[in-house]
């Protein structure tokens, strides 16, 4: 199967364009063949989406709602067909391939809702006879840029709230998991939606991803990925002066004091550290734990994780999935050889798994470090896979000093039955999302989400705020007095 891009409501021909191969990464099997655009397909995208936008934009926001309300009917419908497909071309379990499409599920309904809201604002004037409020207005064509480790709920968090806002846009997939990319654009095709408004460009970030931020006509930008990476769309957006929301990377930790609920602990641990075998930017991959309950916590860590089942996620027994491809393997494999060098003790995993049915897919043990160092780079550095570094505190106030020290701020989470405790980490905690009694995952779709320092620049996907990166604020005053009234000089 050829993945072609869908623009202006119809799918592409092949023409003599150049694909490169899917593969599943829990077996090495080719799902498909997914095209590589050109500058030029962007560019037919983009006019495609600047003239539905005219019209687009116009359309009663409770009417573009409705549209969402089917988009939302329709993968309801095809919830497990798109979890297999999902699973297949990404790795996660099915379990949570079922929650991601869950995600954009409830993302449909949620933003569908906003149709009738996007909310301005009334103010009184400081003038006789004249009022005064604030509308959203929409803004035009927005450019899409997504990662492989979430290839639909992502996108969810973008396309929705810029649909209902009366937008339209591009989308560009990862090339590594465009599956989910081809399947959401039939969707869009059986609830008509109309051409013009969702546009899928499939390509590599080099080539599609730049012409999409350097088109004068692409108004946003919002990207989903590496922290490297976003600081080059942030710096080429801003020579175009674009709009770009950016959200990043994650170092995030759980902080375990020691009056938590130890097995509890351990629970959010295992499920933050090694759901989707650690490929999520909310992943832990730092505990925080107090020197009182350290040995307690290992123990009861080490023997939770002999009974994690590893392999292809379409096994409704098994746990942890794949990594992505070859270069992840690699790559985690550096930093826990990284992390030996530096000291750190190896209590579990740290190897490559080969053998038997997993010799042909993607596998990582699930690694376990203690003794870690806070300022080593196992500790620092985002490592994107199953490994977890152990990281001694003796107080509340060095916990936190601890979770704030590394360049991201996306999640941490603090085990604890002390309300005190738990108020004043929430309020001191670096980071957008802070979970209590939870492991850093698991994100609901009505609040923002994003982070502070590395993680982002300030916008959120989901929730309301979501809003804001897809909207302008375009302040009104309606004057009926019937005379030039002057603000600040004629009220005095």
């Amino acid at each position: 199967m050829q993945l072609n891009n869908y623009i202006g409501g119809k799918w592409q021909d092949a023409g003599d364009a150049n694909y490169v191969p899917v593969t599943n990464p829990a077996n090495g099997e080719e799902l498909a063949q997914v095209r590589l655009s050109t500058t030029d397909d962007v560019n037919l995208a983009v006019a495609a989406a600047k003239e539905a936008q005219k019209k687009w934009a116009l359309v009663p926001a409770p009417k573009r709602a409705d549209y969402l309300y089917e988009i939302g009917r329709i993968m309801k419908e095809k919830k497990e067909h798109l979890a297999q497909v999902l699973t297949k071309e990404m790795g996660k379990v099915i379990e949570e391939g079922r929650g991601e499409v869950q995600e954009g599920i409830d993302m449909a309904f949620y933003m569908a809702g906003e149709g009738r809201r996007l909310f301005g604002q009334t103010t009184p004037s400081e003038l006789a006879d004249k009022f005064a409020m604030s509308v959203r207005a929409p803004i035009g064509v927005v450019g899409l840029i997504t990662p492989w480790n979430f290839p639909v709920a992502i996108a969810t968090w973008k396309s929705f709230p810029a649909i209902v806002s009366g937008n339209t846009f591009l989308w560009k997939p990862a090339t590594l998991t465009p599956m989910m990319a081809y399947e959401m654009a039939k969707i869009f095709e059986q609830a008509e939606l109309p051409a013009g408004v969702a546009n899928i460009v499939f390509g590599s970030g080099s080539t599609v991803g730049t012409a999409m931020i350097e088109h004068p006509d692409v108004k946003v930008i919002s990207f989903t990925g590496s922290t490297s990476t976003g600081r080059s769309v942030a710096e080429l957006g801003g020579r175009h002066l674009k709009k770009v929301s950016l959200e990043m990377g994650g170092k995030n930790a759980v902080i375990v004091m020691d009056d938590a609920d130890i097995g509890l602990a351990v629970e959010g641990i295992l499920w933050s550290a090694f759901g989707t075998a650690g490929q999520r930017c909310t992943a832990c991959s730092r505990v925080i734990v107090h020197k009182d309950v350290k040995e307690e916590l290992e123990t009861r860590l080490l023997e939770a994780m002999e009974n994690l089942t590893i392999g292809d996620g379409m096994d409704e027994s098994v746990r942890i999935g794949p990594v992505i491809n070859k270069q992840a393997l690699e790559k985690i494999q550096s930093y826990v050889q990284i992390g030996k060098d530096d000291g750190a003790t190896l209590l579990a995993g740290g190897e490559i798994l080969s053998e038997g049915e997993l010799s042909q897919g993607n596998y990582y043990a699930p690694t376990l470090f203690t003794n870690v160092a806070r300022d080593s780079r196992i500790a620092q550095e985002e490592i994107f896979g199953p490994v977890v570094s152990l990281i001694e505190v003796s107080s509340l106030d060095e916990a936190i000093e601890v979770n704030n020290s590394v360049a991201f701020g996306l999640s941490s989470s603090i085990y604890s039955r002390d309300v005190n405790t738990v108020f004043k980490a929430q309020r001191d905690l670096d980071t957008g999302i802070v979970y209590i009694n939870a492991g850093t995952s698991g994100a609901e779709i009505h609040l923002p989400f994003g982070g502070t320092k590395g993680t982002g620049n300030g916008h959120r996907d989901s929730g309301v705020a979501a809003l804001d990166v897809y909207t302008e604020w375009k302040s009104i005053y309606v004057d009926f007095s019937g005379k030039l009234q002057r603000a600040q000089i004629d009220n005095l």
